[in-house]
């Protein structure tokens, strides 16, 4: 596979989620032997300032690992962390690479389901992001109310902290079954850490893995299957 085309990973947002989207670009990879498999860059880098901290500046660190990857060899990027996004055009700018967009990908996903009202477990900056694709493929977006929300808050902070136990696990599937109740046709699994502790069995409608589509896409992205995105200047 010497023409396929390196893959960069800003990841360490948060690290097991990181972990879990490289373990998904493996397994989607066709590969009979080490060689078969993609050359992958990954900057695991926790310390990037907290993206849901209005105080914070993440940006200039994405943009500094973006540019480490590129320097590396990297040839395109993705990011595994759906709130970062909000980074993603600043990333691909200061690195010069295309950036695979998770948000896009995993809206165009949701549009192909047929449903009309898509929800989305997802930070609130995340959920900035989805309303804008979402709406571009023709549907309405479907959020916690309020006090939901910042229930899913905290119950991210627990698994970042390493919380992946029954307990986390029944208390996102509830918060996914209410956006059912509040009327989503399927759910966007919008932060990587929500597979961690979410299954497709646990909610009654298609449940949607942004990480997982992002994974297959930068699989048919790197081998050609699929062409890369364009840069903008």
């Amino acid at each position: 596979m010497s023409k396929t085309k390196v893959l960069g990973v800003l990841g360490g947002m948060g690290p097991a989620a990181t972990l879990d989207f490289l373990t998904k670009v493996q397994a989607y990879t066709p590969a009979k032997t080490d060689q078969d498999h993609l050359r992958v860059l990954v900057d695991i880098n926790p310390q990037v300032p907290d993206r849901n901290d209005v105080f914070a500046k993440p940006g200039p660190v994405l943009a500094e690992m973006a540019l480490g990857l590129r320097n590396s060899g990297a040839q395109v990027l993705a990011i595994a962390c759906n709130t970062a996004h909000a980074y993603g055009d600043l990333v691909s700018r200061a690195s010069g690479l295309p950036l695979i967009d998770m948000i896009s990908t995993a809206a165009t996903a949701a549009r192909d389901t047929g449903a009309k009202r898509a929800g989305v477990l997802g930070t609130k900056q995340a959920i900035k992001l989805y309303r804008e694709y979402i709406a571009a493929q023709g549907m309405s977006l479907v959020t916690l109310p309020s006090d939901q929300q910042e229930a899913f808050m905290a119950l991210l902070y627990r698994i970042k902290g390493g919380d992946t136990g029954p307990e986390a696990r029944a208390a996102m599937a509830e918060l996914a079954q209410g956006l059912v109740a509040e009327g989503a046709e399927a759910i966007i699994a919008g932060c990587t850490e929500v597979p961690l502790v979410l299954a497709k069995d646990d909610v009654r409608k298609p449940l949607l893995d942004a990480g997982d589509l992002l994974a297959r896409r930068c699989v048919n992205v790197c081998l050609g299957l699929e062409p890369a995105p364009t840069v903008d200047a």
